[in-house]
């Protein structure tokens, strides 16, 4: 998966549901355990943080399609 897509997915899940709340995916989930590990790498922002750095990084993005 893409890096960019990773990060958004971790904001994405910390803002709209909180810590992680399920086991690491296995060695042959290679796809599932890179969403994990992102998510998990913004563990401990809040909701609100959260969903700044979504929209900040979406911003980022756009500038970087437009330029």
């Amino acid at each position: 998966m893409d890096a960019d897509k990773l990060v958004l997915y971790g904001l994405y899940k910390q803002a709209t549901v909180g810590t992680v709340d399920t086991n690491r995916p296995g060695i042959f989930s290679p796809k599932e355990r890179a969403k994990w590990d992102a998510w998990k790498a913004v563990e401990g922002k809040t909701k609100e943080e959260a969903m700044s750095d979504y929209i900040v990084k979406v911003k980022q993005l756009q500038e970087g399609t437009s330029a």
